[in-house]
């Protein structure tokens, strides 16, 4: 035993060696569910604040198992996404369909990823996703990678690496993660040919900066902004007539990609009217996993997928299940609209929104009278780079402490279980009930109802 003295009080006091714990049942027990390393330095820690009159030795054996529980638990949860931002990223952009999560219970064991059943000879992944897409989207050859970052790298590297590429200065963008189209053209070895000015570029400026080392025009969607007054640029059509002309490669990177016509997005359909290659993602406006979706002329797709850096970039199965089966949603746009969250979210109805809310708000008050909740006309964000002047009129419920910081109210149900994510404005804690589910409501309540938080 160490003896040391309680500050306290004056008087000695005895902290038992880590070794001793250990041989207790109880501590044994824990031993057995959480391994002896992680014990160890639980009652160090625990021990270390007795010692220091930070802890009470009477509980602790409890706060060495609640320390524990908060060690192996889960780093990654599930949240309510109450901000009202339909492709939120830092809560994982688009929910998966309920086909797409019953696929990934498929994926999980084993599964024919790279073998083909008829001739029990080996397969190809890629084939798995390869025929949906060219059957909705009406193109030659299809492939998917792990992000439109990755398709956007491949296309590039595969076809253009050693040669110019020319892209208006417009359309420089930069994406999450200070992650810049510049850094995406640099390591794919192609050269960057900047053209045109930040707010007008034209076809002629294109047709200016041609050179025998150009391999291609690169059309940048700019996702996540909009410039608008004295603009100008040219079309997705006058760009094929420039690339035609001299024999240059049109390509085209989406961003979103959506594949029903959404606000002013551009569809992939329309793009792969005028461009020999097209990329975009598959978690946000087309409501899959994450992935990146390169579609187009299939010589061009086919230099991509042997290109060395495919493998580097490539998917797993737990992907490619969840993305075959969003897809055949799309073969009826009203059952893309039932079946795939973020567009079913996009179109909710105004009234349906306002009854949701008067219901939260209900049962907010029901669990704690003495919070002031209101009802409000609120507007939400799809989210994810797209439609970023768009805003989803909708309802809101918000929520005060009078006398209190509203702080406490987002602190207290962001360590609720499970969190719920809303956000402050105007001196008040909002929850845009857009992209809450009817069946989320007793859970938000109830993390208000949760006093221990």
């Amino acid at each position: 035993m160490r003896r040391i003295h309680d500050p306290r009080v004056g008087l000695p006091v005895s902290l038992p060696a880590v070794g001793t714990l250990l041989n207790e049942p109880a501590y044994t027990e824990l031993v057995k569910e959480y391994g002896r390393e992680r014990v160890v330095e639980a009652i160090r820690e625990q021990v270390a604040s007795e010692r220091e009159g930070a802890a009470d030795a009477a509980g602790r054996h409890a706060a060495v198992a609640a320390k524990l529980r908060t060690v192996a638990a889960p780093r990654l949860r599930r949240v309510i996404n109450a901000t009202g931002v339909i492709l939120h990223t830092n809560l994982g952009r688009a929910p998966l369909s309920q086909a797409a999560i019953d696929a990934l219970a498929v994926a999980a064991g084993y599964s024919n990823l790279e073998l083909d059943l008829a001739s029990g000879k080996r397969g190809e992944r890629a084939a798995l996703v390869a025929g949906l897409h060219t059957a909705l989207f009406g193109c030659e050859a299809a492939l998917v990678v792990n992000n439109n970052a990755a398709a956007v790298l491949l296309a590039l590297t595969a076809l253009c690496k050693g040669k110019e590429v020319i892209v208006s200065r417009g359309q420089l963008v930069e994406i999450g993660g200070s992650f810049r189209m510049p850094d995406v053209m640099r390591l794919s070895g192609a050269r960057m040919v900047e053209v045109g000015t930040t707010n007008r570029t034209r076809p002629a400026d294109y047709e200016e900066a041609v050179t025998p080392r150009s391999a291609a025009l690169l059309r940048v969607h700019t996702s996540n902004f909009r410039v608008s007054g004295f603009t100008e640029s040219a079309s997705l059509a006058e760009l094929a007539g420039v690339a035609r002309r001299h024999g240059l490669l049109l390509l085209d990177d989406l961003g979103s990609g959506a594949a029903e016509p959404i606000g002013d997005e551009p569809t992939v359909a329309e793009s792969l009217k005028h461009s020999d290659v097209v990329t975009f993602s598959g978690d946000k406006l087309l409501g899959a996993p994450q992935a990146g979706l390169i579609l187009g002329r299939k010589s061009l797709v086919e230099r991509a997928r042997k290109d060395p850096l495919a493998r580097a970039l490539r998917v797993d199965k737990l992907t490619l299940a969840a993305l075959e089966a969003t897809l055949p949603a799309y073969d009826e746009p009203a059952r893309a609209l039932r079946e795939i969250p973020a567009l079913a979210m996009l179109a909710q109805d105004d009234a349906a929104l306002e009854r949701r809310a008067r219901a939260l708000a209900g049962a907010i008050r029901a669990a704690d009278s003495g919070l002031a909740i209101g009802v409000e006309r609120g507007a939400g964000e799809v989210g994810g780079g797209a439609l970023p002047l768009a805003r989803l009129e909708g309802w809101v419920v918000t929520a005060e402490w009078k006398g209190r910081p509203v702080e406490e109210i987002d602190r207290r149900v962001r360590a609720a279980e499970p969190p719920v994510i809303g956000y402050i404005r105007a001196g008040k804690f909002r929850m845009d009930v857009r992209t809450l589910g009817d069946d989320e409501i007793a859970e938000v309540a109830q993390a208000f109802a949760n006093r221990d938080t």
